[in-house]
C-alpha cells in the first residue's frame, strides 16, 4: 500500500551487490508508477526511466527539451512505488560541471539508485539516431568526475553513457570509455553497438559493469538475455518498449471505436478491473480505510 518500504539507501545497496554478482540484470522502462510495479511483480531485477519516455509523455521528441525538475518529479513518483532499484536517464547532466552536480544530488533527493549521463553534445539527440555529435574527451571526462565528486551516497551508481561508437568507431568508444572509467565512472552505457563482438570487446576493455541498449527499431540487433549474458554485458535495459506497446494498443482500440462504434471487441484484449485493482492493492487501501473509520455518521437530516 502507498509507497516502497525499503529505503533509497537501501535499494541502492542492493543495486551495487547485485552487480557484483556476476548475474545479467534486466530492467525494462517504465512509462508510469503503475508500469514500475508491474516489472516488480514480473519478477524484473530492476526498473529504468527513459529520458526518451519522459519527452515523448510530454508529447516531445527527445532533443533535450525536458528538465531537470520533470525528470527527476517522475523520477521520484516512480522510485517511491517499487521496491526495486531504479536507473534513470540523465541526458547530459543538465549543463555544465556544476550544473551536473546539482543534477546528481536531486536525483539521489529522488530515491534513484542510479543514473546515466551521456558525451553527446548539448541539446543531445536519441542515441540510435544519425546525425550525432559528442563533446570532446576532457568535457566528457568533467562530467562525469563532477558527478561523482557530488554524490552523497557512496551507493549511488554513476553510470558514464559514451555515444563515441556512432560518430568515430568502436575503437574510439572503447578509449573514451577507459577515460570515464578514469574519471570516477563505476559503469559504462556504450550506445549503439553494431553487434556482439562490440559488446564483448567493451567488456573486455573497461573494469566495471557495461550496460545494453535493447530498443526497438535501433542501431542493434535485439539480443537475447542469454546472448548478452555470455559476452560479458552486466545490465540490459528496454527503455521504450512498454510505453510502445501500450500506444499501440491505445492506437488499436481507437480506430476500434471508430470504425465499429463501440470497445466491445476490444475488451477482452483489456485488462480487467479486477486486475488492475489487484496491481494497486485495492484490498490493502479498503482495509487501512476500514480499520480507521469504523464509527457510524450521523443522519445529516
Amino acid at each position: 500500500m502507498l509507497y516502497s518500504t525499503v529505503p533509497a539507501a537501501e535499494k541502492r545497496a542492493a543495486f551495487r551487490a547485485a552487480l557484483n554478482s556476476g548475474e545479467l540484470l534486466r530492467m525494462p522502462g517504465a512509462f508510469n508508477p503503475l508500469s514500475a510495479r508491474l516489472i516488480e511483480e514480473k519478477g524484473f531485477e530492476g526498473v529504468y526511466i527513459s529520458g526518451a519516455v519522459i519527452a515523448a509523455d510530454l508529447g516531445f521528441p527527445d532533443i533535450g527539451l525536458t528538465t531537470l525538475s520533470e525528470v527527476a518529479g517522475r523520477g521520484a513518483q516512480i522510485a517511491r512505488m517499487t521496491n526495486l532499484p531504479t536507473l534513470i536517464d540523465a541526458d547530459t547532466g543538465f549543463g555544465e560541471p556544476m550544473n551536473v552536480a546539482r543534477t546528481v544530488q536531486t536525483l539521489e533527493d529522488a530515491g534513484i539508485a542510479g543514473l546515466h549521463i551521456e558525451d553527446q553534445v548539448n541539446p543531445k539527440r536519441c542515441g540510435h539516431l544519425d546525425g550525432k555529435a559528442v563533446v570532446d574527451a576532457d568535457t566528457a571526462v568533467k562530467r562525469i568526475r563532477a558527478a561523482a565528486d557530488a554524490r552523497r551516497d557512496p551507493n549511488l551508481l554513476i553510470m558514464a553513457r559514451t555515444d563515441v561508437r556512432g560518430v568515430d568507431g568502436l575503437g574510439a568508444a572503447i578509449d573514451r570509455a577507459k577515460q570515464l572509467v578514469d574519471a570516477g565512472a563505476d559503469a559504462i552505457f556504450p550506445e549503439a553497438m553494431a553487434d556482439l563482438g562490440e559488446f564483448e570487446a567493451m567488456r573486455a576493455a573497461v573494469p566495471v559493469p557495461i550496460l545494453a541498449n535493447m530498443t526497438e527499431f535501433g542501431k542493434s540487433e535485439l539480443f537475447s538475455t542469454q546472448q548478452l549474458k555470455d559476452v560479458g554485458v552486466n545490465l540490459v535495459i528496454y527503455p521504450v518498449s512498454l510505453l510502445r506497446i501500450a500506444m499501440g494498443a491505445a492506437e488499436r482500440g481507437l480506430d476500434t471505436l471508430v470504425a465499429e462504434g463501440s470497445l466491445k471487441s476490444e475488451v477482452p484484449a483489456m485488462q480487467t478491473r479486477a486486475r488492475l485493482y489487484e496491481l494497486l492493492d485495492y484490498a490493502a487501501y479498503n482495509a487501512f480505510d476500514t480499520s480507521i473509520f469504523d464509527f457510524d455518521v450521523p443522519d445529516a437530516r
